[in-house]
């Protein structure tokens, strides 16, 4: 579907739902919105705009990374959209030229319709050019990356207190879960605040220097994103390590308690196999208390022990 928002010289706004009756040239600038385009659709980007093939070719060609490349009458942006249910990653193309802006994506997304909707009813269009209706879906774009990481981070602390007393292995593979999740939030964070630096940086363009505090306000929440996902990821390894390190003390553990009991039991053992052999003549065998003697022995060195390894502080 494609829907048009023309704005004439005289902040009126005008819209369309096909191109065949736009002209762009009447018009001061125009919001162009391929949601969910058809083959047909999709031909409009060459037909209709002339736009480079190479261009067209990185929008229906998924997933591009985060990048921006100059053209000759335009710019054109790819983003990247994290779905928060199961983290798949989606692209919202902009081609931005001298008077207008022209948005590209596959699924119908929140962040384009919220813009969408505010600058149809908005009464105030005359700060409104096709870079800040640009800066608006952007920073609604950003804006999402926030919720996803903050459920994270509940995540983590409820697998960090473990209220419901979960095994190990449990939290161990929610933790590699979220691992995972981190991994890919990060592979679209860095990238894209990669682009915005490059955008602040550009001598290209125009219309992002007109507009730098806002774009920059942008870039510091991803600076703030990247940071939060880099310190997520450090306490997901101190969780991991920690759980380790508490195995491995609860199996050494378990082995010193065993250890112990087999040495204790090691010289009982030993009296009792002497005492078990079947020799005629040893002459305790025929003492009338030897049998009483060699069990008084073994509670003795029993208890000698036991409270050896006690001193030595091994219970």
């Amino acid at each position: 579907m494609i829907q048009v928002i023309a704005v004439t010289h005289d902040s009126k706004k005008v819209t369309y739902t096909n191109l065949d009756e736009l002209d762009i040239t009447l018009y001061k600038w125009c919001w162009i919105d391929f949601n969910m385009p058809t083959h047909e659709e999709i031909d409009e980007l060459h037909n209709y705009f002339h736009f480079h093939p190479l261009a067209i070719e990185d929008c229906v060609h998924r997933l591009q990374r985060p990048k921006l490349d100059y053209y000759d009458d335009f710019t054109f942006f790819v983003t990247h959209v994290i779905n928060s249910d199961d983290f798949t990653k989606e692209e919202i193309n902009f081609f931005v030229g001298s008077n207008f802006v022209v948005s590209f994506h596959y699924q119908n997304f929140n962040q384009i319709n919220q813009v969408w909707n505010r600058l149809i009813s908005t009464d105030i269009i005359k700060d409104w050019d096709q870079y800040h209706c640009f800066y608006e879906v952007l920073d609604k774009i950003v804006d999402q990356y926030f919720p996803i990481i903050y459920k994270i981070e509940d995540v983590l602390n409820e697998i960090e207190d473990n209220t419901e007393n979960k095994s190990m292995d449990i939290l161990l593979d929610e933790l590699f879960d979220i691992r995972h999740q981190l991994l890919t939030l990060r592979h679209t964070v860095n990238p894209m605040r990669d682009l915005l630096y490059r955008m602040l940086n550009s001598q290209h363009l125009e219309g992002i220097k007109r507009k730098v505090p806002y774009f920059s306000d942008i870039y510091d929440h991803l600076l703030k994103l990247s940071e939060m996902v880099d310190s997520n990821r450090e306490i997901t390894m101190d969780i991991r390590d920690s759980y380790i390190s508490v195995n491995s003390h609860q199996a050494n553990q378990v082995m010193k308690i065993l250890t112990i009991i087999t040495s204790i039991f090691a010289p009982l053992t030993f009296i009792a196999g002497i005492y078990g052999m079947n020799f005629e003549y040893m002459p305790e065998l025929t003492m009338k208390y030897g049998y009483f003697i060699s069990l008084g022995l073994m509670g003795i060195i029993a208890l000698l022990m036991f409270f050896w390894f006690k001193r030595k502080g091994w219970f």
